[in-house]
């Protein structure tokens, strides 16, 4: 088994696993970052406590707690919402709600890295996979190529070391702006994200919901103009997490 998974989220086509590396051949035109092993099978994950959410939680979802990400890329000038034909470095802030009432522990571990008071964190770190009309993806700050990073809590119990169970699926990929976890197969959450471009009901179930943009649609804008189909950021300058906290 290697180590080496990646995490990612796949658009409606595919569904969420580690394909073969006998495999990828066959998907490496629509999926170029998928060259891994089989589907692992993870042991019970006896270290975590399993949140559910109340309905007055899933009522309170605009009273999360609130972190931000300074962004610079390399893509083109905006103006009323569209892109231009000028293409220039740019800087722009993106406020996140973190549906913290909902899923505890996963907003909790996006909460610490983004403030890095664990000793490592998104700081520096690149977005390195933007798809055109699904979504774009981070949090790798390890690797940088989608298999890396790690979160908040040690797990003894896993193969993929700083890794987490699935807390819950009550919240659905239902909207554009949407925070969720990408994964390498259930139970593998670790640092990655992704935020969608669009609805991917596809992905409920499989990956976990934990928060939405607040403010900064227009940096998001922005930042969608670097995507490509592959997925591989389409200007030398990638899209760079160059700070991040709490508000």
């Amino acid at each position: 088994m290697s180590r080496n998974l990646f995490f990612k989220v796949l658009p409606r086509s595919g569904v969420s696993s580690a394909f073969p590396a006998a495999r990828t051949a066959t998907v490496q035109s629509q999926f170029a970052f998928a060259r891994t092993a089989r589907t692992p099978a993870f042991p019970k994950q006896a270290s975590f406590r399993f949140f559910s959410a109340s309905p007055a939680a899933m009522n309170n979802l605009e009273d999360g707690t609130k972190v931000f990400m300074d962004f610079s890329w390399q893509g083109p000038v905006m103006e009323n919402g569209k892109p231009t034909p000028t293409i220039k470095d740019q800087t722009g802030r993106i406020v996140f709600m973190l549906y913290d009432k909902v899923v505890p522990k996963t907003a909790e571990n996006f909460r610490a890295l983004c403030t890095g008071e664990k000793g490592y964190g998104y700081k520096g770190s690149e977005c390195h996979r933007i798809i055109n009309n699904f979504m774009l993806q981070g949090g790798d700050f390890t690797r940088g190529d989608g298999t890396g990073g790690k979160s908040i809590y040690k797990n003894a119990n896993s193969r993929l070391g700083y890794t987490f169970p699935d807390e819950n699926f009550n919240l659905k990929h239902t909207t554009r702006g949407l925070l969720s976890m990408a994964n390498a197969g259930p139970n593998t959450n670790g640092s990655q994200f992704f935020v969608t471009f669009v609805p991917t009901p596809w992905l409920d179930g499989r990956h976990v919901v934990f928060g939405r943009i607040y403010e900064g649609e227009d940096v998001f804008k922005a930042l969608e103009q670097c995507g490509s189909e592959t997925g591989t950021p389409k200007y030398p300058k990638r899209p760079t997490i160059v700070d991040c906290g709490q508000l």
